[in-house]
Parts: structure tokens; sequence; C-alpha cells
């Protein structure tokens, strides 16, 4: 069938390589994915359709579950690669103490329009906003209406980097956006971390969570910044439950990972992240070793990739290259990896959709879930030929341009790779006007000053940044 496909218009995938995804990893090498009224009506091979379904030839294609991203800063995004050459300490500096405060609602907007644009354009059908830009309501009301307006499943992960947790979790205004994220999104939660203060001030935040019936994500693990005692106030004080996300985990002891694992916690990957900006080793081999669930995400596009190819490579070849590393510290070999293609996939699709909870909705190809799905095709590539191990085509070889559909809920986001939802060339201007804005309050100068930082001549050994307004630098 030519075209594109009508609007509720059944769609077949047919003869793909099919990874279901499910609770066995079923593989079908030439099957077929039938879609109907938004959801997966069938998984199988030569499949009976409806009269007028829409058929895509997946053949020299994988067909797999819409990705999931657990954590990526959307309204960021208006700077893409802005802090390509950044540390830890300079994102904090330029976000937290300098020029993040400068951003308006409408910039805000202009972040969330065009990251959810880019994550469904590769694939990833769901995103969690942790959103710690909106240091005013209307912030959050400008962030809630571009994810609600745009194509794609989003969960709104509230918080403020310029303010208190335990201050601005308790405005009415606040609470209320919450609520309607809660209710018109594919979800809400809430997002704050907990530096280590013995008096446990984030204890509201913590119960607004509580009594809105959300998880909270935090940022967890990350040097200097969030270690373990944060989880053992968490812990001490009863505040970790099932669900909560531990984004990074890059600096904790064997303790602080066992009680996420025992408090039905998961972890939130980020590799590229972690790897350039120094939390910690990324964790992947800790997670493993205790049995605590992991997802993955992107983080910020200020710094790193935006796609899960991206994510999924860096973190299997950063776990793959400690196993080596530790081995040839005691003179020996690794004869067998252990961390293996399939298992991070599994993070990538189903991995984020138990962390969020939704595992009965997304995740896998299995009759009756909601209809996000990706086929992975590019028969103008190379790369893509032969396909003879799936799982290791997606880690290793494939990337954002062999996405060829992208369904969400049944309707094509992207369609023979090429974009037909959302309003990239609205989207662009508004990106545009925030790009001059942003330029006119910094001045020249100090826009080329922040996006090339100098490298001193002397190696600074101490750690310059200040988590918080006010706060000293961590010892």
């Amino acid at each position: 069938m030519t075209g594109t496909p009508a609007p509720n218009q059944p769609i077949v995938f047919r003869d793909g390589i099919v990874l279901t995804m499910d609770d066995s990893h079923t593989v079908l090498p030439e099957g077929d994915v039938l879609v109907v009224d938004g959801k997966i009506a069938d998984v199988g091979v030569d499949l009976q359709v409806p009269e007028g379904t829409f058929e895509i030839d997946a053949k020299r294609g994988i067909i797999m579950p819409g990705m999931v991203d657990t954590h990526r800063h959307m309204w960021q995004s208006a700077m893409r690669a802005y802090g390509a050459d950044w540390t830890l300490t300079q994102y904090f500096v330029w976000y937290y103490l300098e020029h993040g405060m400068k951003f308006r609602p409408e910039d805000v907007a202009a972040g969330n329009l065009i990251s959810a644009l880019d994550a469904v354009e590769a694939g990833v059908t769901t995103s969690v906003d942790w959103s710690h830009g909106l240091r005013t309501p209307d912030h959050g009301e400008a962030a809630l209406e571009a994810l609600a307006s745009s194509p794609g499943r989003f969960v709104l992960a509230y918080g403020n980097l310029a303010g208190a947790p335990w201050e601005w979790s308790q405005d009415p205004a606040v609470r209320s956006i919450i609520e309607k994220a809660r209710d018109s999104l594919f979800g809400a939660q809430i997002a704050f971390d907990v530096p280590g203060d013995e008096s446990f001030p984030e204890a509201p935040a913590f119960a607004l969570a509580r009594d809105l019936g959300l998880a909270v994500t935090t940022h967890a693990g990350v040097w200097g910044a969030t270690n373990d005692n944060g989880i053992r106030l968490m812990y001490d004080n009863g505040a970790m439950q099932p669900g909560y996300i531990y984004v990074h985990a890059a600096t904790l002891s064997d303790e602080s990972y066992q009680k996420i694992a025992a408090t039905g916690g998961s972890v939130s990957l980020a590799t590229e992240s972690e790897m350039t900006c120094g939390q910690g080793y990324p964790p992947a081999f800790a997670l493993r070793k205790h049995g605590i669930p992991a997802s993955m995400s992107i983080d910020t596009s200020v710094w790193f990739s935006a796609d899960m190819f991206s994510a999924m490579r860096t973190t299997i070849g950063s776990d793959r290259a400690l196993e080596h590393y530790i081995a040839h510290q005691k003179d020996e070999t690794i004869t067998h990896a252990t961390i293996r293609v399939e298992e991070v996939v599994d993070w990538a699709t189903r991995g984020g959709a138990k962390a969020l909870g939704k595992w009965d909705q997304i995740g896998s190809l299995e009759k009756g879930k909601l209809a996000d799905v990706v086929l992975i095709k590019n028969d103008d590539s190379p790369t893509m030929v032969p396909i003879v191990n799936p799982y290791g085509h997606i880690v290793y070889q494939a990337g954002r341009g062999d996405v060829h559909t992208v369904l969400v809920g049944g309707e094509p986001i992207k369609f023979e790779g090429k974009l037909c939802a959302g309003d990239l060339p609205g989207v662009r201007t508004k990106l545009e006007n925030t790009i001059e804005y942003l330029k006119g309050e910094l001045g020249e100068e100090t826009w080329k000053a922040g996006m090339n930082p100098e490298i001193p001549e002397v190696e600074i050994l101490s750690n310059p940044y200040q988590y918080r307004k006010g706060e000293a630098a961590p010892a």
C-alpha cells in the first residue's frame, strides 16, 4: 500500500524481525505486528488483518517497542550542544548560579517542544521531562502546555533548581500544575535532590509525593553533591518508596545500593553524562551486582546525544571497559562478556516502562498494550544489511537515521524516515527567539565564553562549585 496511513486506520507491519521484549524476550525472525484502535491487536506470523489495513513492509528491518527515557532535562534542549566542553562544575555555575534564572516561560516551552520532537524522531516514545527549570508557576504551566501539545508520551517531573523543595512543593499553584500533569499527560513525578542536610528539610516534598500518589525522582550518587548521606537520610526517615527513581547512582556504597534495592527503587542510567561529568563511574555493574532494576536516559542535550542508541552504546561500552580494566590490574583477561546487548535493549524499553509503573501499558509488543511501535529499517544504508543479531544491530550498528516508522498509540509520528507530526518550522522559530533573547541577556562576550571555557594552565585539584547558592563547596 502506498501513501501514508490515514487517522485511526489499522496498520500492520509485515515480515520484520520482531523483538517483542515480553517476559521471554520472544523474537520472531519474520513476524507481523497488527495495530488497531491505538493498541496492539496481535503479534505473530502471517496475521489475518481487517479490510483496509495499511501495510508497512518491514522486511530487512527490526520491529521493537518504543523506547523509554526516564530522565531528560527537556528545557535545556534550547541550548543544544552549547556546553559540549563543560564540566559538571561549569554546568552548575551556568544554570544554577548565573544564567539559568534568565529563562522565561516561553524559553522553557521552546526547549520542551524541540526536545519532544527530538525524542520521538529517534524512536523514544515516552520521556520523563526532569523539569528543574520551573522557577515560577508560569514556567510550570508553559512546560506542561508544551508537552501536552507535542506528539509522544510525557511524564512531567516537576522541579525548581532555584528554590528549596520544601518551599516550592507547598505552593498551591505548583500542586495544581502537578495534578494537571498527572491527569492529562502520561503521568507526573516530583523532582528534587537530597544533598544531605541532617535536619532533612526535604520532608514536605516527599509528603507531597505521597499525598498525590506520585513517585519521587532524585539525582543520587553524584560525586560531591548527593551521596550516601542523602540515601541514609531518606531511608532513616522512611522516605524511600517503591517506584522511586534514583538518577545516576554512580558514587554510592554497597549499603546505599542495598537500601535502593530493598525499598523497591530503580536507577536511571545516563552513561554519557556519568562518563563526561564525573558523577562517578557509570554504575551498570553495581546495579547488576545488587539486582537493582535499571532504565536509561539522555540527561541533557546541552552536552550529550539525544537518542537512545548512543545511550545504549555508551552504557555497554563503559561496563565492558571496566571489566577489562579490573582484570588487567590483576594480570588477567576477560574471556566472556557478562553484560549483553540484549540486556541494554531491555533497559531502554521494558526497563523504562517498569520504572514508570507503566509496564501494563508500554515497553513490549504484546496484545492489548498501547501501540507504541518503532520500525528500524533503512534500505539505502549498507549498515543495515545483513541483520544477523538484531539486539547487537540496535546497540552497535543502528542510529536515529535508521528509524523508519514511529507509532505512538497507533498514530504515525515518523514515517518513511521523516517526521509527520508536530510543527518543526514553528518550533524552530520559537527557538530562534529564545537564542536571540539569551544572547542579548548575556552579551556576546559572555555568550562565547560560556560556550568555550578556558583551559587553566595549572591543574585545579579542588572542586569550586556550589551546589546551591549560599552553601559552602562540598568537602
